[in-house]
């Protein structure tokens, strides 16, 4: 199944590759960086304990929200529009004190929804049927029903949850490309999750961009590289191909 949101970084494109790389069998599935959660909706279910976290609370609200009170979220959503205004008014004020975790996340959803890009920064002008993405909400709350929501650093994370069994994913932002993410990750954070999986007991795959940093770091793993369209076209007129890494430890 698809994603109910768009996110920076998202997987959409692929989620096919890196499930194709999953190892044969583990029995618990931890996606760290978890954003629209692509991978996690790449499947029914990857194992019999899956685990969702992102750095983002206000992402962590609305996958909350959707898992526990969709029907709530979807009576708050039956009520908005697509419209400039009130994506100015929900991108300013979505989290400001005094909102309910449902009020918050139904405007954080819109403001989500109705950017440009999904950047959550300016509005798309794209027509958009809210009652459709509504209704889909119903979708996601069956698929989460199993699934443990998070709101942790990585680190702390994969220290909880590693098991010889399990399967970590993490989609990190990409090396100079974080300014774009509201939460924040730098240099040393890049450094620390490398330190961090060294030291796992289960298997990890990342998802990198390619560049000589993230090679270097993880030169003592095995990496692969891909390709898959940039989306964005040249002056030519012709597809760009973007490279990025897939890093394992097995």
């Amino acid at each position: 199944m698809n994603s109910f949101i768009s996110w920076i970084g998202g997987k959409k494109l692929l989620r096919k590759e890196i499930m194709n790389r999953f190892p044969e069998s583990f029995n618990r599935y931890i996606e760290v960086f978890g954003g629209a959660g692509w991978v996690l909706f790449g499947k029914d279910k990857h194992a019999d304990i899956e685990i969702y976290n992102d750095a983002n609370g206000d992402l962590v609200n609305l996958f909350k929200c959707v898992k526990y009170h969709c029907g709530e979220l979807q009576r708050e959503l039956s009520f908005m529009l697509n419209s400039r205004e009130l994506f100015l008014e929900f991108r300013d004020q979505y989290s400001l004190n005094g909102s309910t975790d449902i009020q918050r996340a139904a405007r954080f959803f819109m403001v989500i929804k109705t950017s440009y890009g999904s950047d959550c920064k300016s509005y798309g002008c794209v027509k958009r049927n809210i009652s459709v993405m509504v209704d889909y909400l119903t979708d996601i709350q069956k698929r989460l029903q199993n699934v443990v929501i998070e709101h942790k650093d990585f680190q702390n994370l994969i220290k909880v949850y590693d098991r010889i069994d399990a399967l970590i994913y993490l989609d990190p932002p990409y090396y100079g490309t974080e300014k774009y993410y509201q939460a924040q990750f730098n240099k040393d954070d890049h450094v620390r999750l490398n330190e961090t999986l060294k030291n796992i007991k289960g298997k990890f795959l990342l998802s990198y961009n390619d560049c000589e940093f993230i090679r270097e770091l993880y030169k003592d793993f095995n990496i692969e590289e891909i390709q898959r369209n940039h989306n964005l076209k040249n002056k030519d007129g012709k597809s760009n191909m973007y490279n990025e890494l897939i890093i394992k430890n097995y």
